[in-house]
Parts: C-alpha cells; structure tokens; sequence
C-alpha cells in the first residue's frame, strides 16, 4: 500500500493529465448525446414537412418533372451558402460593398467565421488564405498587447491598492474583483447588446440575440443568426460598422477577463496539477553550469585584472624582484 501511494505521488502530474484528458473526452460524447436527443426531433419533423411540401408543389405543377425542380433548388441552395437569395423579400443590397467587406474581414481576423458570406472567385479564396495567414497572428500580436496594458490597469493596480490601502487579502480582493469584472462584462457585453439586437432585429427575440452575442463573442461564430441582413435594413452601413467595432471590444473585454480569472491563485494551483514537472536533476544541472560560468568569469576577470596591474606598474615589479633576488644572493 504505501509503495503504491509512493507510485501515485511520484506520477501525481501524469495521473492527474490522464484524468484530465479521459474528461474532456467524457465531455465531447456528453455534448453529442445532449444535441442528438435534443435536435434529431425537430429536424426529423423538418424533414417531413419538405417532403409533403415537395409532394404538393410537384401535384399542382404537372408540367414540372421532379428532377428539373431538385435542379433549381440545388442551383438556389448553392447560391445560398454564397451570400446570395432568389428571394423578393431578401436583402436588396450587395454582400461585397465596404462595410460588408469590412464586417467579414474582422471575422476572419478574429476566427469568428459566421460563414453566411464567402469568397466567390479563385483569386478571393487565394487572398483570403494569404490575408489570414497573415493576418492573424498579427490579431493575436495586437489583442495579447491590448489585453496587457488594460489588465495592469484593470485588474493589477485595483487589486494592490485595496490590498496595501485598506489591508485586505491579496487573494479574496482578487476573487472579488474578478467576480465583479465578470458581472460587469457579461452586462455589457450580453445583456445590453442582448436587448438592443432583439430591438433592432425584427425575427430575433431577447434569447436568439443573447445567443448570438455569446457565440459571436466566444468566437464560435455558427452563422445561424447575422445581424443586418434583414429586409430593408435601416442604416446598413452605419450599422454593419458598429456591429464589427462591438465584436473587437467584447472580444478585447472577454479575454480581460479571462486573463484576471487566470491570475488567481487558486486557479493557478489547480493548472499546475496538469502541467509536467521538472526534473530535479535538470534543475540541479543547470544550476550547476550556471555556477560554473560565474566562477570561470570571475576567475578570468581577476587574472586579467592583475595582468593590467603588472602591465601598469613595471617599475614596482621590478624592484621588489631585485630585493628579493638580493638576500638570497647573499
């Protein structure tokens, strides 16, 4: 028994890893059994109902055969996966103009992709690799600056101020501050864009919007919900705008947050369960070289300083040698 807890204790790290990994793998069938309970039904009744609907166009349009209908709405289909409706109560206006264009740039920069808008031509699918290629790295250079300086600011400073002013824990005023940070964050971020969209979108009520900003937000970015691509869409641009300048500042604010609940010491202590640890003999090593380096620089550095001392005063060296040459002559 106590060899086996010695065992445990050794490979604490390793054990702890493989808990972790078997969880998540838990989790994924977990999710997939959750959505195919839920959603199989409603699709299976979607299913039925095109049928009967397909049924009946093809029994009131006997000069249609069914083959040329599943053409055209192949055709139509396909269109629609591009952005484009056959639709007269669709969007009159162009998915390519700049402020689109704008919208989906920051949602390939951001890896959001609603993919309710694509590129169409070779050169564009060309562009878009190399644009995000580039591109988001440089995303991923520019938010981790961003973050930084607002979380000194934010989160850093807030927290030892109340710390050294008023004497509290260090640990309890950073859960409380990151409690608060995330309230104040999911009200602005989530319910009040939340409230806004369910106004401003005619077909979205509070839900589908809260819906559509986590997954915006969250970068998950299905594609199912867009805003501004209703009919007649009052102030498209002005709109379209607004909308990509709220992505990048609740994208800013969510990995603030993230990044003050990570600084806990709490939650810092139970990652370090998972994460390898070093060896004591490397440590050991390394010490080891690094005391050897220091010593041989010191060494080098004290001889040449007493060769510069030779090399400075000839004359005094010279004539302690003579007295000590002298005596022993005698």
């Amino acid at each position: 028994g106590s060899s086996c807890v010695r065992l445990v204790e050794r490979h604490r790290s390793a054990w702890c890893f493989g808990f972790l990994v078997l969880g998540y793998l838990l989790y994924l069938v977990f999710g997939a059994v959750v959505f195919s309970s839920v959603e199989l039904p409603y699709e299976d009744l979607l299913r039925q109902e095109l049928r009967k609907l397909k049924r009946r166009f093809l029994e009131e349009h006997e000069c249609l055969s069914e083959q040329q209908l599943e053409q055209f709405l192949g055709r139509v289909l396909e269109a629609s996966n591009y952005g484009v409706s056959v639709l007269s109560n669709a969007s009159g206006n162009w998915n390519w103009d700049f402020t689109s264009a704008l919208f989906f740039a920051s949602t390939v920069l951001s890896t959001t992709g609603y993919g309710h808008t694509v590129p169409l031509s070779d050169g564009g699918k060309a562009f878009c690799i190399i644009y995000s290629v580039i591109g988001i790295p440089f995303t991923l250079l520019f938010l981790t600056a961003v973050v930084q300086r607002i979380t000194v600011h934010v989160t850093r400073r807030p927290v030892l101020y109340f710390h050294i002013r008023w004497g509290f824990s260090k640990q309890v005023v950073a859960i409380v501050h990151a409690v608060l940070l995330g309230f104040v964050t999911v009200s602005c971020f989530f319910f009040i864009p939340a409230a806004v969209f369910s106004v401003l979108e005619d077909d979205w009520n509070f839900l589908e919007s809260f819906y559509f900003c986590f997954i915006s937000l969250s970068t998950i970015g299905l594609g199912d919900y867009v805003p501004g691509e209703g009919y007649n869409q009052k102030f498209r641009e002005l709109y379209k705008i607004g909308i990509t300048c709220y992505l990048l500042l609740g994208l800013i604010a969510m990995l603030v947050v993230l990044e003050t609940f990570c600084e806990l010491h709490e939650l810092k202590k139970f990652r370090k369960m998972f994460y390898v640890k070093k060896d004591k003999d490397e440590d050991q090593v390394h010490i080891i070289e690094h005391d050897q380096l220091s010593f041989s620089s010191i060494t080098d550095q004290a001889a040449g300083m007493k060769e510069d001392q030779k090399q400075n005063e000839p004359f005094v060296a010279t004539q302690s040698s003579a007295c000590v040459d002298g005596p022993a002559n005698h």
